[in-house]
């Protein structure tokens, strides 16, 4: 399945992987593409930001670490092999591992990629499922920043990402699979907003209720007055925020 066939598949809702955590900047020029990577990395547990161009991407590399670097090659204006070499050149990103992307097979495009300091290189099309390996082997050689805490506090309410497990006040609360798995990646994204489809576990939601549903049986369960929410938060035409201590 190419990335351009994702979406007519449709995934059963967000899911852990060995990267879950981390946190990559896309950078294509592309938006359709950049979406559709958002989306399906977002799915497999990692935090995604996009770049429409190498400037873009600067800006938010001088005020964000990131774990890893997606880059399109062939963009507009600086290309990705540049922008590559400006990761190497300096201090605070030289250690960034950077994967490339390009609609150029030949030989010598990989060499040159491999040769100003990429980690790796993929050819358009590619199987997504591949993608997600190619990262999570480069985050594994290059160790990358340590992965969050276990448990994560909310108020009197503590909720542990590897048991899927809410105790409150002493006492354990119980969660459906859909509210565990939508807590655990709104933990993993914790103080960032993630979009309200990015959460659903139903690709035939396309409205995104049984979300809100889900949001609101969760804030019964984590708050003392789910109707003014401190640590599920929504975020006004994007989605929900998880707030904790």
């Amino acid at each position: 399945m190419s990335i351009t066939e994702y979406r007519s598949q449709g995934r059963s809702g967000p899911i852990a992987g060995p990267g879950v955590g981390r946190h990559l900047l896309i950078v294509d020029d592309d938006d359709r593409i950049r979406e559709l990577l958002k989306e399906y990395l977002s799915r497999e547990g990692y935090r995604v930001t996009g770049a429409a161009h190498a400037a873009a991407a600067k800006r938010m590399m001088e005020l964000i670490e990131f774990d890893l670097v997606v880059l399109d090659v062939m963009m507009p204006g600086e290309s990705g092999l540049d922008l590559t070499s400006w990761v190497r050149a300096k201090a605070e990103t030289s250690k960034t591992p950077v994967l490339l992307l390009t609609a150029r097979g030949d030989p010598e495009d990989r060499i040159e990629g491999l040769s100003r300091g990429a980690d790796d290189y993929m050819s358009k099309p590619f199987e997504p499922r591949e993608l997600v390996l190619r990262i999570e082997a480069i985050l594994r050689r290059t160790g990358g920043k340590p992965i969050g805490p276990r448990e994560i506090k909310l108020g009197t309410a503590v909720f542990d990402m590897e048991r899927l497990e809410l105790i409150r006040d002493g006492a354990p609360q119980r969660l459906t699979e859909a509210e565990a798995q939508l807590l655990k990646t709104l933990a993993l994204h914790a103080h960032a907003p993630v979009e309200r489809m990015s959460l659903s576990p139903d690709t035939a939601d396309i409205t995104g209720r049984a979300v809100d549903v889900q949001v609101t049986r969760l804030r019964r369960k984590l708050e003392a007055d789910p109707k003014n929410p401190r640590y599920l938060q929504t975020v006004r035409g994007v989605g929900y925020m998880l707030a904790p201590d």
